[in-house]
């Protein structure tokens, strides 16, 4: 089997365009595996979310989301493209991290122009870096990669408060500095999706960041597919759904005393033990028995 890296390489190539949804542990990451998807997205939002009950605001160290990376990368066999924020510094905190999240498994990684502290692509009050700070953090990037085929995605957050002329000209002066992907976020209507496509057809393959309730439309992978997006990314809706389904389960709970209300809505125990491994893993120890 080719590397996770190059697989991706493949999937991007592929004129069907590639659906990659969002997962922050490793439960999701099966799920995602299970149901057929080729490819899985980690998000900081989701990861912050999750390990400190907070927003996308810059809070998440490179520590923490090395150490979750890790953990997917290791659950399953999919290529993983990971958040990775500003590069969590300067261009030689870049380098670190390029060097870091692929030893730790990942196949890509997007890092953005905004300033520090950070926030979420779809939040208010982002700035964004000078071009050219963001043209070194991108070299860096490229300079450090060990596997050629690793994924650099170059993702400009200047459409918000600088307008969409000033976002797709970062895109091409980034894609110049040698992103292999390039990531405009948070277009406010079909119109600017279909500029950003064309603006950059036949020269650099785009992503497209699918947050429900979020900034940018959400017309179905088949419309993103006919614009000429090559890569869409669901990076929030599984925390979303899984927040509801937790604070429906604890609502009655807490209303009705036991939950018995809701037993049709949860995957039950055996079932979950069979998602998270458990039958891999009963084989693995039988296998190692001790012979007496």
């Amino acid at each position: 089997m080719p590397r996770h890296t190059t697989r991706l390489r493949q999937l991007l190539d592929d004129p069907r365009i590639l659906v990659a949804p969002g997962a922050y542990d490793g439960t999701g990451a099966r799920l995602v595996e299970g149901l057929g998807f080729h490819a899985l997205y980690l998000s900081g939002f989701e990861t912050a979310a999750s390990i400190l009950g907070q927003p996308d605001v810059g809070y998440l160290s490179h520590t923490q989301m090395v150490e979750r990376v890790t953990a997917m990368a290791d659950v399953v066999d999919l290529p993983l493209i990971a958040d990775a924020d500003t590069g969590f510094g300067s261009p030689l905190n870049v380098r670190r991290t390029v060097i870091a999240y692929e030893r730790a498994g990942a196949a890509a990684m997007h890092i953005e122009d905004q300033t520090f502290p950070k926030r979420c692509g779809h939040m208010l009050g982002r700035e964004v870096v000078p071009v050219h700070e963001m043209v070194q953090k991108i070299k860096a990037a490229v300079d450090a990669r060990q596997d050629p085929d690793f994924v650099i995605i170059a993702r400009t957050d200047a459409r918000t408060a600088h307008g969409l002329d000033e976002a797709i000209d970062r895109g091409a002066a980034y894609h110049e500095a040698g992103a292999d992907m390039l990531f405009i976020e948070s277009p406010e209507s079909e119109e600017e999706m279909r500029r950003i496509c064309k603006a950059f057809r036949g020269t650099a393959p785009l992503l497209s960041n699918q947050v429900e309730g979020g900034r940018t439309p959400t017309p179905g992978v088949g419309v993103l597919q006919d614009m000429g997006y090559a890569l869409a990314i669901f990076p929030l809706g599984t925390a979303f759904a899984a927040a509801k389904g937790m604070r429906d389960y604890l609502e009655v709970l807490a209303t009705a005393g036991d939950t018995r209300g809701v037993l049709g809505n949860l995957i039950q125990f055996e079932e979950f033990n069979a998602l998270i491994g458990l039958g891999e893993h009963t084989e693995l120890e039988q296998r190692y028995r001790s012979e007496r």
